[in-house]
């Protein structure tokens, strides 16, 4: 498949940036403030942090109490949804395709494709994690924990934030004070997410991700995808559909606007419903392969993307679509970042919220035994949910 030049060599324009990275860290001699920089990593860490999370909850200790409290129940709630999430998308494979959402692991370069997209997630994950980790430190400073560091990492193109408390003091915490701490992090991320998400439903392309019955309540939906034209000799024109017509659904897929077309296999009959001129129309099209791209199929029309979706609160003009996509990226990996660290995983809060619960109610090993079962149990659905997306689709980039 032919790609524009850019969009073909992301990973080698990542991985030059990266280089400058080292090399005006090397040059500016960072590790004099407190900066390691290594081939692979460049890591900051500040032995001020406490002190600043101390002095911003001497203003909000009531708030923060609150927000503390409310963190131990979302934290349930979230693994919750996660894991439903999840077990309910294995079982739309097999008994509702048409409903399963393929999942990605978002990888500048390399499942992150195209420069708009890398810069709108480069450019969001720094203040995730700011979010993230700031509530991880002041529910601690609250719960008189204290933070021994705080800072942020940079793998090649992936972010990580941190905060280090005093693990002594950690450990001798009581149970409901480490869960406060644990779970303030994807709450903040989820909090925040509902809060942009409010701002955004006066967005025309927050419609892209909204789900009914939200979608109807706060847009006025178009009828649906317009057609320009007719391609000559192409699956459409044999079927009999016009310019003019309006595609209503493909496949029983609803379609709004064109992002709601499905991937088409040449070679398959797609059953294409259309209004013409008012009227209610089916056709079966077979679909043909792309001339750039033999794998992909096309229906065989030139179609209007139009995004022709109305926001019902429309007080908020959006002129800047780069502005709109940020904020958009912004809400989603907050959102997501928050859900999926409360998986129980190791390397994730929810391992950690799941560890504190079972901890000393029995021995050591038995602890041991059960949290590998967890594990490995997350691992495989998460795991399973990312191949099902490989066979419906392959490796897709964004």
């Amino acid at each position: 498949m032919e790609l524009d030049f850019i969009t073909q060599n992301s990973i080698i324009y990542v991985l030059i940036a990266w280089v400058v990275i080292v090399v005006i860290a090397k040059g500016l001699k960072l590790e004099r403030y407190g900066f390691e920089i290594k081939a692979y990593s460049l890591t900051y860490k500040n032995k001020n942090v406490n002190s600043a999370l101390l002095k911003m909850l001497s203003r909000t200790k009531r708030g923060i109490r609150v927000f503390a409290d409310v963190s131990v129940v979302a934290g349930f709630i979230m693994m919750g949804f996660a894991f439903w999430f999840l077990i309910n998308n294995v079982s739309n494979f097999f008994v509702a395709q048409n409903e399963f959402s393929e999942l990605t692991v978002l990888i500048p370069g390399v499942t992150l494709t195209s420069s708009a997209s890398i810069t709108y997630f480069l450019l969001s994950i720094p203040i995730v994690l700011v979010i993230h980790e700031g509530a991880h430190g002041i529910v601690a400073a609250l719960e008189k924990i204290k933070i021994k560091t705080g800072g942020f990492a940079i793998f090649i193109a992936m972010f990580a934030g941190f905060v280090e408390p005093d693990e002594e003091e950690f450990g001798k915490a009581k149970k409901i004070s480490k869960l406060r701490v644990i779970g303030a992090g994807a709450t903040s991320n989820v909090i925040f997410a509902f809060a942009l998400g409010a701002i955004l439903l006066t967005n025309p392309f927050f419609a892209m991700v909204l789900p009914e019955p939200l979608l109807s309540t706060f847009y006025d939906l178009p009828e649906g995808v317009l057609v320009l034209s007719i391609i000559e000799n192409s699956g459409a024109e044999k079927a009999g559909l016009m310019a003019n017509d309006i595609i209503t659904s493909i496949n029983d897929i609803r379609i709004f606007s064109a992002v709601d077309f499905p991937s088409l296999s040449p070679g398959e009959i797609a059953n294409v419903s259309v209004l013409r001129d008012g009227q209610p129309l089916n056709f079966d099209v077979e679909i043909t392969p792309a001339q750039d791209d033999p794998e992909r199929g096309l229906i065989g029309i030139m179609r209007d993307n139009t995004f022709a979706y109305k926001p019902v609160m429309n007080f908020i003009e959006w002129n800047d679509p780069n502005v709109s996509m940020f904020l958009l990226w912004l809400w989603m990996i907050s959102f997501f970042i928050g859900i999926i660290n409360m998986l129980p995983l190791p390397i994730l809060d929810g391992g950690k919220f799941i560890h504190t619960i079972i901890d000393k109610r029995i021995s050591d090993s038995a602890v041991n035994g059960v949290m590998w079962g967890i594990y490995a149990f997350t691992f495989v659905l998460f795991g399973l949910n990312i191949a099902l997306s490989y066979m419906k689709s392959g490796w897709f980039t964004i």
